[in-house]
């Protein structure tokens, strides 16, 4: 079956109001959770060959977070679904004013390679338990998860609810072309403004979850220990591939000494060897080559080793670096992590607001005047404060861009928001109307109107 033929199937199953119905959506979100949990050893070996993902990594990051998107809505689906009442003005008294959580329709998602579990099925599972119909386009780039996902995804679920559609920027393209009523995209800035301009075309809404060059900011006043244990831990994860990773950090430059040694105390701790079962390696020989020439060799403090047979990157620390490094002028992806001296915090932070708005910012510091600055002065899609990454894991909080590191958010409520539609809607009585509004209009009217209004 053609992919015009899917979407325009799905289209009409949304029609039939099916989707609505707070069961079904229980329904098929449970048979979702059942499917991940049946094939877990099918999804860690198709990662596992994609790049090296390990069993650990790959549920902490990818499928508990899924599994915990759909415990969330299967709790929270009455709830979230109920038309929320508000307060109704004087002029429409008497009656009574409600926002109603509407399916937008039909919804095509696009996911990443990098988390290609959580970043293509948490946007389908906040899709589908707002009660609309999908199409998943997973990353080729990650060629063995997407045909897992697709498999799963096909052989289990109606195409005209569900579907999962493969292949690669030919086919994207193609479904680009047709109009959604929706396009939620994880992605490159780049490719985000491509997909952006396409549903331009067809007035089509978009989520647009992109990146940037997502700054790390360590003080005098922080403890360094745990800072550095845990931008290690952050920066290295998925081997760097990851949108929230702090890209670069600003190091006081009176303790960036003694913190470079700590952060090459842990790396080595960690043991990211190209020997290890658990250290990720590069998705393909393009990205590899790519981060290879960001490595500036004189500016090497630790690390630079690698191996192209094993797509295998060292962590690697450079120090003396400045704004106008090549490997300062795009978001790196990888586990190269630049370091940029400072002397003075409110000059730095001014600094980074002459940048593009990242996905996620970091500080590290027990000064209450430096935690404040840092959030009310920077704009950044979310981030933390004595650590890094973890502000993902709690879906209270939205995730999602600003600027050029993205359009909307999602996670928990944020997700059934983002996929619905907050249509509003005022009953009013049919008795106790004062005729004011009504012709024939005078001076008398017009000044009653005037104190209503």
């Amino acid at each position: 079956m053609k992919i015009q033929e899917i979407v325009s199937k799905q289209k009409d199953f949304f029609k039939t109001q099916q989707t609505k119905n707070i069961k079904f959506r229980k329904m098929y979100l449970e048979k979702l959770r059942d499917l991940i949990i049946e094939n877990e050893n099918l999804l860690y070996e198709a990662i596992q060959k994609d790049f090296g993902k390990s069993k650990f990594d790959t549920f902490t990051t990818e499928i508990s977070f899924v599994l915990n998107d759909i415990k969330y809505y299967l709790k929270n689906l009455k709830s979230l679904s109920k038309p929320k009442k508000v307060n109704t003005n004087l002029v429409n008294q008497i009656g009574t004013s409600r926002i109603h959580q509407e399916p937008l329709g039909n919804i095509l998602v696009i996911g990443a390679w990098n988390y290609p579990y959580q970043l293509s099925l948490s946007p389908i599972v906040a899709a589908l338990a707002a009660g609309n119909c999908c199409v998943l386009k997973p990353s080729e780039i990650a060629e063995n998860t997407m045909k897992i996902m697709v498999k799963i995804i096909n052989e289990n679920f109606p195409p005209e609810y569900v579907y999962a559609y493969e292949g690669g920027i030919e086919e994207t393209t193609e479904l680009l072309k047709l109009k959604f009523d929706k396009i939620f995209f994880t992605g490159s800035t780049k490719v985000g403004k491509i997909v952006y301009k396409a549903a331009a075309e067809n007035l089509t809404s978009v989520t647009l979850e992109l990146g940037g060059k997502s700054p790390a900011i360590i003080t005098k006043e922080a403890n360094l220990e745990v800072a550095a244990k845990r931008i290690v831990w952050g920066k290295f994860l998925n081997a760097g591939q990851t949108c929230v990773a702090p890209d670069y950090l600003l190091v006081e430059e009176s303790i960036q000494e003694q913190f470079l040694e700590m952060l090459r105390k842990y790396i080595q701790e960690f043991n990211y060897t190209s020997d290890s079962d658990y250290y990720t390696r590069i998705i393909n020989q393009k990205n590899f080559e790519r981060l290879i020439k960001l490595i500036n060799k004189d500016k090497i403090y630790f690390g630079g080793t690698s191996d192209n047979e094993k797509l295998y990157i060292e962590p690697t620390i450079l120090t003396n670096i400045n704004w106008d490094d090549e490997v300062m002028q795009e978001e790196i992806f990888g586990p190269i992590l630049p370091i940029i001296s400072f002397t003075n915090f409110n000059i730095i932070l001014n600094e980074i607001l002459e940048h593009e708005k990242p996905l996620a910012a970091y500080l590290f510091t027990n000064n209450s005047e430096e935690k404040e600055n840092f959030t009310q002065k920077l704009s950044f899609g979310g981030g933390c404060i004595n650590d890094v990454v973890m502000h993902l894991g709690n879906d209270n909080l939205p995730f999602g861009g600003v600027g050029n590191s993205g359009i909307g958010n999602y996670h928990g409520k944020f997700g059934f928001e983002t996929f619905s539609h907050q249509k509003a809607v005022l009953e009013r009585t049919t008795w106790g109307e004062p005729n004011i509004k009504y012709p024939p209009y005078s001076d008398k009217k017009l000044n009653w109107i005037k104190k209503f209004l």
